[in-house]
């Protein structure tokens, strides 16, 4: 199979239309968009606090730590989606194995929440 310069054309203009609409978005918006100059407007946004002050607060964990945990319970919901997919093609056999593997996570989960570490009063 011989392939020529004329195979590549369509990728070729895919490229040069998204540069193309790329620049010419940000260009449009650039003309159309407001202008409105103010210092207060070139500040640093920091999720809500003011920029100024010492950046060695204290900041409390608990932020972290749900976080963390809520990314671990939601990748064990990506192992559970595909044999919520396949459950019929896996058997009884996937079906243990999911069973065992909810059931650690079930302990895991009580784990945590006899810990307390769900608890905003403490």
């Amino acid at each position: 199979m011989e392939s020529n310069l004329f195979d590549f054309v369509p990728i070729l203009m895919q490229v040069a239309f998204s540069a193309v609409f790329v620049f010419g978005t940000i260009l449009v918006s650039n003309f159309l968009g407001p202008k409105h100059k103010a210092s207060r407007k070139n500040q640093n946004f920091e999720c809500g606090l003011e920029p100024i002050g010492n950046a060695r607060t204290p900041f409390a964990v608990k932020y972290f730590l749900v976080a963390i945990l809520f990314v671990l319970f939601d990748i064990e919901i990506i192992f559970m989606y595909p044999w919520a997919i396949n459950y019929k093609e896996i058997g009884l056999s996937g079906l243990l194995k999911m069973g065992g593997f909810i059931a650690m996570l079930l302990v895991g989960y009580l784990y945590i929440v006899k810990r307390k570490a769900l608890d905003w009063e403490r």
